[in-house]
């Protein structure tokens, strides 16, 4: 989602990049990359004869360190059921960089996929140094298409929002208007895979046009539901004023997520347990930004059940935030659960693409 002020519009749009002193300034005056992706992630059983395309241009991202995710805290690390590990500050001259909605990082954490609010995926590799982040390579975009080669963007489906990726199949959530979009051939073909539109059946009755479908996953075990693919949406809300979230099996059906605070979610994960994390944030130009993530027992996630959990971490306008929209999970080399989320920045001057990681300690 555009992060749109409860009370006004969105942002202005812009692509001119700032100097460190006018970058901070403007964070503290509104809402403070993500990388990403393989542009081509090797499928099960494939022959090392027949590599991905390579689809799309080559870009570059400059990074700039976060050390201290509370700059008011510089040496504090501890942070809710969490440890900050590491930040970057992302920038790139390329006209469509920006704008990232959801991400997804490979098995090893060392490449990231991601997709844009105006229908781009992102790819790149995640360089670090002793654990810590340090910049983005091998960095490229490339329009995401839909059935017949044309990309997404030219269709409709520009507000691309949701990303996951489960084997070779991966999954694009687009927002206004309620659609998903399998790629079968995402892990054999990367960015030139052509998604197939899946239904959603209830999504134009009951989700409004800018809080649609904002997350995807598909249930781990030991959820009883395990393999279904879920989508929920940032704020199509119930008569009790709970979350909307769709289980797609054969005859799909509703659950919900509980909402407190007025946070809408933007993005979801799976711990290694099989725990659904829950990335939420919550905006307003009077009041301020916030971000938080919940954790969720997926035992409990069936058709009419509602869902909630303890929140893992919370933070505000004093931490190294911006409108967080993208969360992933993965495990490090030496088996420490990694959380990497990143920030939509709206193309905006105002706002700045972050890119954060942090050690699960819960």
């Amino acid at each position: 989602m555009r992060m749109q002020d409860r009370d006004g519009p969105p942002a202005a749009p812009s692509a001119e990049p700032l100097s460190a002193d006018l970058r901070l300034s403007r964070r503290r005056l509104l809402a403070t990359g993500a990388g990403a992706a393989l542009a081509a992630l090797a499928g099960a059983g494939r022959a090392a004869a027949q590599p991905a395309r390579a689809v799309g241009t080559d870009i570059t991202i400059r990074s700039f360190p976060i050390n201290a995710f509370s700059p008011g805290q510089p040496t504090r690390t501890a942070f809710g059921r969490l440890e900050f590990r590491g930040g970057l500050e992302l920038q790139s001259d390329y006209r469509g960089f920006g704008g990232l909605s959801s991400i997804r990082t490979d098995a090893t954490g060392q490449r990231l996929t991601a997709v844009t609010d105006k229908g781009q995926w992102l790819g790149a590799r995640l360089e670090t140094e002793g654990g810590k982040l340090t910049g983005l390579s091998q960095a490229r975009m490339a329009p995401i298409l839909g059935p017949n080669g044309r990309p997404l963007a030219e269709t409709g489906n520009w507000d691309t929002e949701a990303l996951w990726i489960e084997g070779g199949t991966a999954y694009v959530g687009v927002e206004r208007t309620h659609r998903i979009f399998r790629f079968d051939s995402f892990g054999r073909d990367g960015f030139a895979a052509r998604g197939t539109a899946i239904a959603v059946p209830m999504g134009n009755r009951r989700l409004p046009g800018n809080g649609g479908i904002e997350a995807l996953g598909v249930l781990p075990r030991p959820s009883p539901l395990a393999g279904t693919l879920i989508a929920i949406s940032e704020r199509g809300l119930n008569e009790r004023g709970d979350i909307r979230g769709f289980l797609m099996t054969p005859t799909p059906a509703e659950f919900f997520v509980k909402r407190t605070n007025e946070f809408d979610i933007t993005d979801l994960a799976f711990l290694p347990g099989g725990d659904l994390l829950i990335l939420e944030r919550w905006f307003s130009v009077w009041r301020g930004l916030g971000m938080r993530i919940r954790r969720i027992d997926t035992a409990g996630i069936r058709p009419g059940a509602t869902v909630d959990g303890p929140i893992v971490v919370s933070a505000d306008l004093g931490s190294q935030i911006d409108n967080m929209e993208g969360l992933s999970v993965h495990r490090d080399s030496q088996g420490e659960t990694v959380l990497t989320l990143v920030s939509d920045n709206n193309f905006s001057f105002l706002q700045r693409t972050v890119l954060l990681q942090f050690t699960f300690k819960g």
